[in-house]
């Protein structure tokens, strides 16, 4: 087998569940924002009684910063996840904090009655719930989020999908965000928005994202792209790593 098909095997057998991305290091790289999402939830869940954790992966995030947060933590913390392969691993990570793991479509609604929470979190939401979000904050509830801003990595998705149109590129900017949290009830405290460099030093780290990233390539596989990947690997081998830039948007809002 040579150094591309073996490099293809690898990236294409690395489980996709959850969203720890340690199997990357040393294959790929992302600079980080500056604001430090999960140091600074852990504030705000020690400040918070009743706390919802949206689209959760698995759970390590909130983990994390529950682990930072305690013995402060809120009394009552609920997570919810759409995939199912996320939903069993959450519910593994986080059950011994006592933590149940709802699982709940992508789309909504959300499982929980109105007012429920004070705090609502979110790290790389698929699409924000705005009227959702809103519907179950307490009045001066917050809402604390990370959100995938527009044309993030969009130098790999072009590579494979050529020019996208502008309703794609114009998707998650932060002046629609504002809009549509406004337009949801909700009043905006703090919107940041930084690009960062990130690098893919060979093609199994290229398909491991790809699989792992569903929404970047839809319906990418292997052998539909095989070409291309090829292609992308020769480049790489002569000119050192695909260099891409993500888009990554701090969100606080608060319910009146």
């Amino acid at each position: 087998m040579d150094v591309f098909e073996s490099l293809l095997a690898e990236g294409g057998a690395v489980p996709t569940d959850g969203w720890d991305f340690s199997w990357f290091e040393g294959r790929a790289s992302e600079a980080r924002p500056s604001w430090g999402y999960a140091l600074s939830l852990a504030g705000r869940l020690a400040d918070a009684s009743a706390a919802l954790d949206v689209q959760t992966g698995g759970g390590e995030v909130l983990d994390f910063a529950l682990g930072r947060a305690a013995p402060e933590a809120p009394v009552l913390t609920v997570a919810t996840e759409g995939w199912p392969a996320n939903v069993a691993k959450a519910t593994a990570l986080l059950r011994p904090r006592g933590i149940a793991v709802v699982a709940s479509p992508e789309e909504g609604p959300l499982p929980f009655a109105d007012a429920a929470f004070d705090l609502v979190s979110s790290r790389h939401p698929v699409r924000p719930l705005w009227g959702e979000i809103a519907r179950v904050l307490q009045p001066g509830g917050t809402y604390f989020a990370q959100h995938v801003g527009p044309r993030s990595v969009f130098e790999l998705v072009e590579y494979f999908l050529g020019p996208q149109p502008a309703a794609v590129n114009s998707a998650r900017h932060p002046d629609r965000e504002r809009a549509d949290a406004e337009r949801a009830g909700l009043e905006i405290v703090d919107l940041r928005a930084q690009r960062l460099r990130v690098e893919f030093h060979d093609i199994a780290a290229v398909v491991h994202f790809l699989r792992k990233v569903v929404w970047m390539v839809p319906g990418f596989t292997v052998e539909t792209y095989r070409t291309r990947l090829r292609a992308l690997h020769e480049r790489i081998e002569a000119d050192g790593p695909f260099v891409a830039h993500s888009t990554r948007q701090l969100v606080e809002a608060r319910r009146p």
